[in-house]
């Protein structure tokens, strides 16, 4: 035991622990969510925040120490996102088609997650630091951080509401769309995408190969007009 214990807190010293720790858990939570026939409420990624969460708070590692080595796959956020593009490709003759129809669909779908989120904030009393980190909520983290920035918001406070957006997207997205009838699934990843960003739209990718390019084409339309449209209606709110 005293071995164990020296080996835990040589490795939770390392940059090593941070990414070990990381894809450890997550090849955990991915067999889980295979097993589990990909069921919504057993995503991979929830489960592997959970335990990560556990696993620091038990061990007492700062999340500094945890970061160094995370940082490795917080990296590949990037290139993640970029290859959302290839689905979209393949299907580029198709969305010229919609081109109209899509982006006046994200301008809508935006808009609504932003206001809706503002006025119950509002109308709960919250301060306006905290509406202003809840307006990009439905934006990528690293962007949605930016947006609140330049809004006066907490980026910080921004990243946690976009994964919790995200998250609650992937889990509750196919419940909400088999209780209202939408079937098509081009409308349910597009709809995934300008709700939940990248988390959502890997949760469609997994599902069909279209909800999968459709998602990823929303979530880049709301960084987009999010980036742009954000910080100018602040200026009348």
């Amino acid at each position: 035991m005293a071995s164990f214990v020296q080996l835990w807190v040589y490795l939770s010293a390392t940059p090593l622990f941070g990414l070990t720790a990381t894809l450890a858990t997550y090849l955990l939570a991915q067999a889980f969510y295979q097993r589990s026939d990909q069921a919504p409420w057993a995503n991979p990624v929830l489960w592997t925040v959970l335990l990560l969460a556990v696993m620091l708070t038990l061990s007492g590692t700062p999340y500094p120490s945890y970061f160094s080595g995370a940082q490795f796959i917080h990296f590949l956020l990037g290139p993640a996102v970029v290859a959302l593009a290839w689905p979209m490709w393949q299907r580029r003759a198709e969305l010229r088609r919609r081109a109209v129809a899509l982006l006046l669909a994200s301008l809508a779908g935006g808009a609504a997650a932003a206001a809706s989120a503002v006025g119950i904030g509002w109308a709960l009393g919250l301060p306006p630091e905290l509406l202003r980190s809840l307006a990009p909520k439905s934006v990528t983290a690293p962007v949605a951080m930016g947006i609140a920035e330049q809004l006066g918001g907490i980026p910080a406070l921004a990243a946690v509401l976009a994964v919790l957006t995200g998250l609650v997207g992937a889990l509750l997205g196919k419940y909400l769309f088999d209780a209202i009838g939408v079937k098509q699934p081009e409308a349910r990843g597009f709809a995934l995408g300008t709700a939940s960003h990248g988390i959502g739209a890997a949760r469609a990718l997994q599902v069909h190969p279209d909800a999968g390019a459709y998602a990823g084409l929303a979530l880049g339309l709301q960084v987009l007009l999010a980036s742009l449209l954000m910080p100018f209606a602040a200026r009348f709110f």
